[in-house]
């Protein structure tokens, strides 16, 4: 089915806007191109406790590398910004470009079921990478039903935060409960997912901890800011070569607090992770990122399918990156930590080299998100809906559109990249990959 037909398809079923799918704009300030407002609590017990911990552990062992402290803080069990607490939306710590306008996760699903419909007519496993409050998959799954495609698609959600779990089952399902996990020798009849649900109109969700969790079948990734939450190692040359960023406290008697220190001489990370034609002075890499799409890369060589990854990040050319967000302003990543959204760039070029090993899969983008968006028809699907729309609703899905495609807010500063098996190539120059077609052209 070609794209303008599947556009006007949907047209057809789906040609008012109904209050029900509006997702509120929040107002966030000038940070909103990437992140975050935070919780009013500046630093509750969990925070504080957290604090307490890592300082102890510098403390005792001595300074730990800035990826093992993202990593505290992020998902640390009782005390992680993003295991403990609803971190997206008014209430929350930021908002994401589903959450900003429906428009978003409408396009995404043209996408995927126009591509989809170019390389397979059998059902598929929709898995999607860190999934917020579920607003994405919810959006994706309203156009798959009425395109008449959810009884070809299972919902595979990779998640380590149990109470966005606990949230998207909500919001997704007519009911769920806990699975418990059963991993057998043979891999026959095991469990790997931690939760099950089903939608309203029958479509199964499954939850994992990690994507190597996922059912091994023909399958759609789907990564919409995940990766920039990631830990990070950070390097800094000098006169004496490479050196890691690490944290360290500074021992006072009024105050106690962290600090970034450089190592004394070269570290582990510094040998593994760094090229030796590196021309940057400062770096910065995500291990994590990359054995994700490593093994992301792998499984769809041998599975079949594909992936489409949004952020916000740059081709090797950016440098220190690493930063937080409190009430919507830049805030120090080392103080008070688990009350402040800790994030950086996107290393794309990485994901590309990677993905791109050993002739495995093919890569297109990345794009802007305003490029991918418009290519795809959101202008048209924008006309649509002001349609039957009242004035206030219409300044809501407008102001929306503009946020998540104008240059100077999310239009240019989020990229898109896709992925498809390197055995693909020449088919996908019959039907290029839609949103990439000027991209295809020139390789």
């Amino acid at each position: 089915m070609r794209l303008s037909r599947l556009l006007q398809t949907f047209e057809k079923y789906v040609n008012t806007f109904s209050t029900m799918n509006i997702h509120t704009k929040q107002q966030y300030g000038n940070f909103i191109l990437f992140k975050r407002l935070c919780s009013s609590n500046y630093l509750d017990k969990k925070g504080s406790d957290l604090y307490r911990q890592l300082y102890a552990k510098i403390l005792a062992c001595g300074p730990i590398t800035l990826a093992e402290y993202m990593k505290e803080i992020l998902i640390h069990p009782t005390a992680g910004y993003y295991t403990t607490k609803d971190v997206i939306g008014q209430k929350g710590d930021f908002t994401t470009s589903p959450e900003i306008s429906q428009l978003f996760g409408e396009i995404i699903a043209i996408w995927i079921i126009n591509e989809w419909r170019k390389i397979s007519k059998g059902s598929i496993q929709l898995v999607e990478l860190g999934s917020g409050r579920g607003t994405l998959i919810s959006d994706i799954l309203r156009v798959f039903k009425k395109l008449n495609v959810s009884n070809k698609v299972s919902v595979h959600l990779v998640e380590v935060s149990p109470v966005l779990s606990m949230i998207q089952a909500k919001k997704l399902c007519t009911e769920s409960k806990d699975s418990e996990l059963r991993v057998n020798e043979n891999q026959k009849n095991s469990i790997t997912h931690y939760r099950e649900g089903v939608t309203k109109d029958g479509v199964k969700i499954y939850w994992y901890y990690t994507i190597n969790d996922v059912p091994r079948e023909f399958s759609i990734f789907v990564a919409q800011e995940f990766f920039d939450a990631l830990p990070i190692h950070k390097f800094q040359k000098t006169d004496k070569g490479w050196r890691e960023i690490l944290v360290d406290i500074i021992q006072e008697a009024k105050q106690e607090k962290f600090r970034y220190v450089l190592s004394q001489l070269p570290t582990a990370a510094c040998k593994v992770y760094l090229s030796p034609n590196e021309k940057r002075e400062h770096v910065e890499v995500s291990p994590q990122c990359s054995i994700i799409i490593d093994y992301m890369s792998q499984f769809l060589w041998e599975c079949g399918g594909f992936a489409l990854v949004i952020d916000y990040g740059h081709e090797r050319e950016k440098t220190d990156t690493f930063r937080a967000f409190y009430q919507h302003k830049l805030h120090d990543p080392l103080l008070n930590p688990g009350t402040a959204d800790l994030t950086a760039d996107v290393d794309f070029l990485s994901m590309k080299e990677i993905a791109e090993k050993d002739n495995r899969l093919i890569t297109f983008g990345p794009v802007t998100q305003k490029k991918f968006l418009k290519s795809l028809g959101i202008d048209l699907r924008l006309k649509m809906i002001l349609q039957n729309a009242t004035n206030v609703q219409k300044q809501q899905i407008e102001s929306g559109y503009h946020m998540i495609t104008d240059e100077d807010k999310m239009g240019n500063c989020f990229k898109v990249l896709s992925f498809f098996p390197f055995v693909l190539k020449d088919h996908l120059k019959k039907w290029p990959v839609a949103g990439f077609e000027k991209d295809q052209m020139q390789s």
